[in-house]
């Protein structure tokens, strides 16, 4: 990849919610053109990582930098051109459920733009051909599998020719066929349009099929990086543990608790 500034940097970064700390001196970088997957434990801040890129919320310390802006000091006018910029596909999908295949992915180009709606249409269309589903596009969302809703959500995350795509668990409750269709249109469409990508899934197969680099995040910290190759010959024990779903190590399948005898009394055995 070309040697150009990260799209995306966090530098030294702490945030969370209320009093609460979920990330803690977070350094991360985002190159332009490459999937990167964000991967770890339950709870580890995955999913605020995309806040915070999405500015949903400021960081507590540091800096979130979205192409050399720092996104804390944007005004309203700055932060809704940055996300204009961005385009997200929602666990689940998210589509609106009383407006249309076609509808649903018109909306971000009714709401951000003056087009006419010939070319509305065409655009749509063009999104909806790019997942495979132009033949949907009047159909509603209840008349839709979910691995096609989760498609007419990419072409809805794409319409506006973003710079980067944020993925949240996009592979959730997909069954194999939807699954391999979802990972495969996420690496192909990230070429074919000059995308980055980010994703933040649990999915090793499928994540690190795609992902030029991984970072994985525990307990509120960039613990390792590197390719899905370097992860997986990791000896960092937390990475060996995920990445080899191996029951006990540092996640421990046990919760501390008392010892048997005491919680049910001697002799209770």
């Amino acid at each position: 990849m070309p040697a150009t500034k990260p799209l995306i940097e966090l530098r030294e970064l702490s945030c969370g919610y209320g009093d609460r700390v979920v990330l803690q001196d977070v350094n991360l970088q985002v190159r332009r053109g490459e999937v990167l997957a964000i991967m770890g434990t339950s709870g580890g801040g995955k999913t605020t990582v995309l806040r915070v890129i999405g500015r949903q919320i400021l960081p507590q310390r540091g800096q979130a930098l979205f192409d050399g802006q720092d996104l804390s000091t944007l005004d309203r006018d700055g932060l809704y051109a940055v996300r204009r910029r961005m385009g997200v596909l929602f666990q689940f999908g998210a589509l609106f459920t009383d407006l249309s295949v076609f509808e649903n992915v018109a909306f971000p180009l009714r709401e951000h733009t003056d087009l006419p709606e010939s070319m509305i249409r065409d655009l749509v269309l063009m999104k909806l051909n790019a997942v495979g589903l132009r033949g949907a596009r009047d159909l509603m969302p209840s008349e839709i599998s979910g691995g096609m809703a989760r498609r007419v959500a990419l072409a809805r995350a794409i319409a506006l020719d973003p710079d980067v795509v944020l993925y949240d668990e996009p592979f959730a409750g997909l069954d194999p066929i939807s699954l391999g269709v979802a990972a495969r249109l996420i690496r192909e469409l990230n070429d074919a349009l000059g995308l980055t990508s980010i994703i933040v899934s649990h999915d090793l197969h499928e994540t690190f099929a795609i992902a030029d680099r991984v970072a994985f995040v525990a307990n509120g910290r960039v613990v390792a990086q590197g390719t899905p190759q370097e992860l997986m010959a990791s000896e960092d024990p937390l990475v060996h543990q995920f990445v080899h779903a191996q029951a006990d190590g540092p996640v421990r399948f046990h919760q501390p608790a008392l010892p048997v005898a005491q919680d049910f009394g001697v002799g209770a055995f």
